[in-house]
C-alpha cells in the first residue's frame, strides 16, 4: 500500500511502514485500537500474568489497547462485550474512549487526586496485576528525559508494593540508555523474580522494552 504525503521523506517512509505494518493490519482486523495490545498478549502469553478473576490496574492507559486486551482476556468466551470475570481499573491524563466492564480514571498519576481515586475505586482490595505504558512527554535531552520515565516507574512500583498482592505481578515499560540500569536495580531490591521482555510487536528500532518483577520482597 502507497501512501501519498507532503510530509517530509523521513515521516513519508515512516507512514508507509506503519501502514503496511503486521501489527497494525492485525489490531485493525481484530478491533484493537492500536498495535500495542500484542505487546502485552505476547507478555502475557508468555508469562501466564493474567488470569480468571483477577483484578488488574492500568496505567497510562489511553487510548486502550491494553484495556481492550485485558478485558478480552478476563471474558470467559474472549469476547469484547459481556461477561467479565474479573475487574479492571484503567487510569490515564489523556481521556480515553469507554471499554465495556472497564472503569477508567481520568487523572494524572503523578497527583495526589488521581492516586486517591485510583485508591477509592479499589475500595481497600489488593490487585493481583498492575501493567503500565505510561511514558512521558520526550523532550530530547537525554538526563531529563531519563528522569522523567525513571519517577513514573518509581510511582508504579510504590503502587505496587502498597497496592498489589504479595504473588503479584508489575509491567511497566522502559527504554534502554541512561538510568535503565537503576530501574533493573531497583525492580530486583522490589520483586523476587524480575525479566526483560521486548515483545516482536515493539518495533526494532525503537529502544522500548518491558521490565516484569514478579512476587514482592516486601511490601511498604
Amino acid at each position: 500500500m502507497k501512501v501519498k504525503t507532503k510530509s517530509k521523506k523521513v515521516n513519508k517512509a515512516w507512514l508507509n511502514d506503519h501502514v503496511n505494518d503486521t501489527y497494525v493490519k492485525l489490531a485493525l482486523k481484530e478491533g484493537y485500537r492500536a498495535r500495542a495490545a500484542y505487546k502485552l498478549k505476547e507478555i502475557d502469553e508468555t508469562l501466564g500474568l493474567i488470569r480468571p478473576g483477577d483484578w488488574v490496574v492500568d496505567l497510562g492507559s489511553a487510548p486502550g489497547a491494553w484495556s481492550q486486551y485485558l478485558r478480552r482476556r478476563l471474558s470467559p468466551d474472549g469476547a469484547a462485550v459481556g461477561e467479565l470475570n474479573g475487574n479492571i481499573i484503567a487510569l490515564d491524563l489523556l481521556p480515553m474512549a469507554p471499554v465495556e466492564g472497564v472503569h477508567f480514571i481520568q487523572g494524572d498519576f503523578r497527583e495526589l487526586e488521581a492516586a486517591q481515586m485510583l485508591q477509592d475505586a479499589l475500595q481497600g482490595r489488593l490487585v493481583d496485576v498492575v501493567v503500565s505504558d505510561m511514558a512521558p512527554n520526550l523532550s530530547g535531552i537525554e538526563s531529563a528525559d531519563a528522569a522523567r520515565i525513571a519517577h513514573l516507574i518509581e510511582l508504579a512500583v510504590e503502587f505496587a508494593q502498597n497496592h498489589m498482592k504479595p504473588q503479584g505481578a508489575l509491567v511497566v515499560k522502559v527504554f534502554h540508555g541512561s538510568g535503565y540500569n537503576d530501574i533493573v536495580k531497583m525492580f530486583k531490591a522490589t520483586f523476587k523474580v524480575v525479566k526483560p521482555i521486548k515483545p516482536k510487536a515493539s518495533r526494532d528500532k525503537s529502544s522500548e522494552t518491558f521490565l516484569v518483577g514478579r512476587g514482592l520482597i516486601s511490601a511498604i
